[in-house]
């Protein structure tokens, strides 16, 4: 392991000082800019290139999207996210919701405007050889002119694990493209993700962790089996905006002082997506299984869904330099779904494909107004008038204040919703070799409530959702859907501070929660996700270099609670009352330094193993990695 280490970091700082030999202080080299759509695709939305230094250890690409996560105790398999407020509910996503953090979809493209080419690359090995653990991303992105961008990301999760049976293999990639001129813009965003796991259903028995090697325990699923599921998603993204009128480039304000009243912007936006999850078994009688239903010797089943997607639209707004905005717009839009899948049959041969074709014509509009620099209100919705899903609907809104004209102000949001809306269609039909249903679910009613207060220059968040639902639809006991007809109320507190005195810094990130059904609903009361550290910046006199450096300990603990449980046939994650998992602290020392645009990272995860018991379990029967040091690092160039 240390010459591992020693052939990655030695090289790059070699790399990195006969760079900045070179180059200079490129502290003058603006950073790239990137952004990503809003839901209806009408709409910029900046983000932040992630190559910040702080808690650079934190390589997990999953917990940015949300900071509390359970997995099955190998990075890169399935998750859920333990804050209600985050999961992934929309119905067109349900094959591959328990991934979507990993993956490149038509939900979360991204896009980038560079002056100068921008690559970065990521890089982190955990683990003997065995048992290797490796995350690598590398992002490219550069200007072919001053509108015309095109860009690429590739990530890859590789783990053989340290559990039997417990491979996961994930390559997931994006192109990009985007042309933002004044009059006419357009987006393009593609998506190949592949997901394999090796599946072992967890553990026989758990005081074999006191006492055997973690490869020596036995798992449910071994070699006979030889189960694993394997997700493929690829879609496409284009959107195009034209606006006719003299519209401005974006931050010239004399442009936008000499647009006219009112300018309308038509829109054409299309997606295609494929997604398909096989799962395979070839020893259906180990007793894993309560029912076989197609094949005794072999299990391979198949669930695809392809969609289209077609919106037209219109959109209008006031002059944007005047300090009473107000715009909105209508879209129309036609889906075209197609599901296939294998499904037991009681002819010969034992097995049949079912295809499905449905479609869904629906209607969009948004209204919003901004009042001065400071204040927006924004109300949008949809209703779906024919179709698989004629009658659903929603509505959205929100209110936004913005305190000062720093760059990153504090702000304020309220905002809203409510929705009735019919659950994913694998929830009503379902084939395969151990399950099979049919389901005349309601529609999921529910309003939800919230605030959220961020100051950024104090490292400040607060943020409060409560949710009201009628038909809530899950997986039971029984690992089947179900469907509960009374009402379920679920309430949740975030909070983020961050503390420093002199050099010593805590950062904070605390979650409380609670449903009103434990039954229906169970979630851990509280959630805390916490590190503390030194921070110190060594300066080189001859070179007049630095570097930049923190040292410190990172806790994860969670109250406990009833965790879902995992069915690898299904791929889902489905309630249980038998075991809790929980109150217990992972700890991580770390030690992260930044030199220019390098940054290193050395980890010893979960250094407590073995002396603080053995209940690290974030999914019942799947068991936590034991103590592990890992190292990352990641090479930045824009100039």
């Amino acid at each position: 392991m240390l010459r591992r280490l020693t052939l990655i970091v030695i090289p790059a700082l070699c790399m990195v000082f006969h760079s900045n030999a070179q180059v200079g202080d490129t502290a003058g080299v603006r950073k790239p800019l990137q952004w990503t759509l809003t839901d209806d695709y009408t709409t910029e939305t900046s983000t932040d290139p992630d190559t910040a230094f702080s808690l650079f250890h934190r390589y997990r690409k999953t917990d940015k999207f949300s900071p509390f996560n359970a997995f099955t105790g190998n990075y890169g398999q399935p998750l859920y996210q333990v804050n209600f407020f985050d999961r992934i509910t929309d119905p067109s996503r349900f094959l591959y919701r328990h991934y979507y953090p990993f993956m490149f979809t038509p939900f979360n493209p991204v896009f980038m405007d560079t002056r100068v080419p921008f690559t970065e690359m990521v890089f982190s090995y955990a683990g003997p050889r065995e048992m290797a653990d490796q995350t690598f991303r590398i992002r490219h992105s550069q200007n072919v002119n001053r509108f015309l961008n095109f860009g690429l990301i590739y990530d890859i999760v590789n783990s053989l694990g340290q559990y039997s049976y417990q491979k996961t293999d994930n390559k997931n990639f994006t192109f990009h493209s985007s042309y933002t001129g004044a009059k006419y813009k357009f987006y393009f965003a593609a998506g190949l993700n592949t997901i394999l796991n090796n599946e072992n259903g967890g553990i026989t028995d758990e005081t074999q962790l006191q006492s055997f090697e973690p490869r020596d325990v036995e798992v449910k699923l071994g070699s006979l089996s030889r189960a694993g599921s394997i997700l493929r998603n690829n879609s496409i993204l284009v959107v195009q905006r034209f606006s006719p009128g003299h519209a401005g480039n974006k931050g010239d304000t004399l442009s936008e002082k000499s647009s006219p009243p009112l300018t309308g912007t038509f829109s054409h936006i299309f997606v295609w997506e494929s997604t398909r999850r096989t799962y395979s078994d070839s020893y259906p009688l180990s007793g894993f299984y309560d029912t076989v239903f197609i094949s005794n010797t072999a299990t391979f089943d198949s669930l695809s869904e392809r969609s289209i997607k077609n919106t037209l639209r219109f959109d209008f707004s006031t002059n944007p330099a005047r300090k009473f905005r107000l715009g909105g717009g209508a879209g129309i839009g036609h889906e075209f779904y197609r599901y296939s899948q294998i499904v037991p049959s009681e002819l010969n041969p034992p097995s049949d494909t079912a295809v499905r074709k449905e479609s869904n014509l629906l209607v969009k509009g948004l209204l919003f107004n901004d009042i001065g620099g400071n204040f927006r209100w924004k109300a949008s919705g949809e209703l779906f008038l024919a179709g698989f899903r004629a009658g659903d609907f929603s509505v959205e809104g929100e209110i936004m204040k913005t305190f000062g004209r720093v760059e990153n102000p504090p702000s304020w949001k309220i905002y809203g919703s409510f929705s009735s809306v019919k659950p994913s269609y694998w929830y009503y039909y379902w084939g395969s070799n151990h399950f099979k249903w049919e389901n005349d679910f309601l529609k999921v009613f529910r309003v939800d409530a919230g605030t959220k207060l961020t100051v950024p220059s104090r490292h400040f968040l607060l943020r409060f959702d409560y949710a009201i639902i009628d038909n809530y639809t899950g997986f039971g006991h029984d690992t089947v859907p179900f469907q509960h007809t009374g009402g379920l109320s679920v309430a949740s507190l975030m909070l983020g501070k961050d503390f420093s005195a002199w050099k010593f810094h805590l950062s904070n990130q605390l979650l409380l929660q609670k449903s009103s059904n434990r039954d229906v609903l169970d979630l851990p009361l509280v959630s805390v996700k916490s590190a503390g550290y030194f921070e110190h910046n060594f300066r080189f006199r001859i070179t007049n270099g630095n570097i930049n450096t923190q040292i410190g300990v990172e806790i994860l603990y969670n109250t406990g609670y009833y965790a879902y449980g995992f069915n690898p046939s299904t791929g889902v994650y489905f309630n249980q009352s038998s075991v809790t998992t929980g109150n217990y602290p992972l700890l991580t020392a770390f030690l992260n330094a930044k030199l220019r645009r390098t940054r290193i990272f050395l980890a010893l995860e979960h250094f407590n193993s073995g002396f603080t018991g053995y209940n690290y379990f974030m999914i019942p029967g799947y068991p936590l990695n034991v103590r592990t040091f890992r190292y990352g690092i990641a090479w930045t160039f824009y100039d």
